[in-house]
């Protein structure tokens, strides 16, 4: 994809960077449109809807009691009548009763259906039942109170939850309602994850002290199988040039989306570029005036397959899928706008280099609902450990170098 020369932020020695917002828009005219697939509801939690959810008869479907008592006509009450023979009992679940005499009730049960030639509920608490007659002992009473009307939340044919909703709880709830013991959902895309380097060891290893266990990788796998329930596999490419262009030949032909970690910058050793430039992979672009993870860098194989690049340092790769891995997945697969948040800075942060700051944040929230984020600056981009400190990540523009307590700016949360 051509790039306008307004989006560079700067020239660099070697390359031109990007601005966020530009990385941020690039990324999101690349989203794919998976076709719709159909899961049993016991499945669906965590999906994106691809359907919506209707009603298929009014909510709820006829005028509900909602406390335990007795249905009366309220002309009677209205009229001075407070004793009434308690003809026989409305229980949930049970077909519609109706009154014989309509100075008489009928003990109703929550949920049950309201009987026939009634149309008040006098709770249990303002009674009193002797020998088969209720007395009520209240003067205050309401005509139709205690009722769930029919069709009060939704008539029948309604749309309750519209297509492109993340499905959690209510929305299983609402879905078994209406009958979809199975349910529209979007495919989830073929996603491979992949880690380079010979510095990097299985996690079950013991590594010799020039070695790491690789963490990147579960980290993204963890973050996609979270927000998404895209489940995805790992693979590994030591640093050989001929190996990651095998590996990524072959992965290409299977995969719709492909995330590395690793490799991408300019050390010797950085084959990435070299390689996915070998491969056909259209570069959008590579380097984002952003900290940490400048060395971004982003493709594709069109109609095929969208590369996404990290930088090999965990906080970076971990930032870079917060910011714009996530928000990709969740356009492509249909989720509804999210609403960006804002955390407001505790105190004082100062940065003074011509680039976008993402600055780890611990988040509290006060008593007026404001969501506080504490500095968690840590100890740069190889700051794993600050991760499972923070909350989220902070976006603090290019624009000054000083950041006042008592400001908002846009928040990126991995941890609710």
């Amino acid at each position: 994809m051509p790039l306008e020369p307004a989006i560079f932020a700067f020239i660099g020695k070697t390359a031109f960077m990007i601005t966020v917002a530009e990385a941020e828009k690039i990324i999101l005219e690349n989203t794919f449109s998976p076709a719709a697939e159909e899961v049993m509801l016991s499945d669906a939690l965590g999906r994106i809807l691809a359907e919506s959810l209707v009603a298929d008869r009014d909510f709820p479907p006829f005028d509900r009691v909602t406390m335990d008592g007795i249905a009366i006509c309220h002309e009677q009450f209205s009229s001075g009548r407070r004793q009434f023979f308690i003809e026989g009992v409305q229980a949930a679940g049970a077909p519609r009763l109706s009154l014989k005499n309509v100075e008489n009730c009928l003990e109703v049960m929550t949920g049950a259906m309201l009987p026939g030639g009634t149309d008040t509920v006098v709770r249990y608490e303002d009674l009193q039942i002797e020998n088969g007659v209720a007395a009520v002992l209240t003067e205050i009473v309401f005509l139709r109170q205690n009722i769930h009307h029919q069709g009060i939340d939704r008539k029948i044919k309604d749309i309750i939850v519209e297509k492109g909703r993340k499905i959690g709880p209510a929305e299983i709830a609402v879905a078994a309602t209406v009958g979809k013991a199975k349910i529209q959902v979007s495919r989830l895309p073929r996603t491979a994850i992949i880690s380079t380097g010979d510095e990097l060891v299985a996690v079950e290893q013991t590594p010799l002290l020039h070695q790491i266990r690789a963490s990147n990788v579960f980290a993204l796998q963890a973050l996609l199988k979270n927000e998404f329930q895209i489940i995805s596999q790992i693979f590994h490419f030591s640093d050989s040039k001929e190996l990651i262009t095998k590996g990524l030949d072959e992965i290409f032909e299977a995969f719709e989306v492909v995330i590395l970690s690793g490799a991408v910058s300019e050390g010797k050793f950085d084959f990435v570029p070299q390689v996915l430039d070998a491969l056909g992979v259209e570069k959008c672009f590579h380097k984002v005036a952003q900290r940490p993870g400048k060395p971004f860098w982003f493709g594709r194989i069109p109609g095929k397959t969208v590369v996404f690049a990290l930088p090999g340092n965990p906080v970076s790769a971990f930032l870079c899928a917060c910011r714009y891995l996530s928000p990709f997945l969740s356009k492509s697969l249909g989720e509804r706008a999210r609403r960006l948040e804002v955390g407001v800075l505790t105190e004082q942060v100062s940065f003074k280099p011509e680039l976008i700051y993402f600055l780890p944040v611990r988040l509290n929230w006060s008593g007026g609902g404001v969501v506080r984020a504490q500095p968690l600056p840590g100890h740069g981009s190889g700051d794993l450990a600050n991760l499972s400190d923070a909350d989220g990540f902070l976006e603090l523009p290019l624009e000054r170098d000083v950041f006042q307590a008592g400001e908002a700016f846009p928040l990126y949360r991995y941890r609710c």
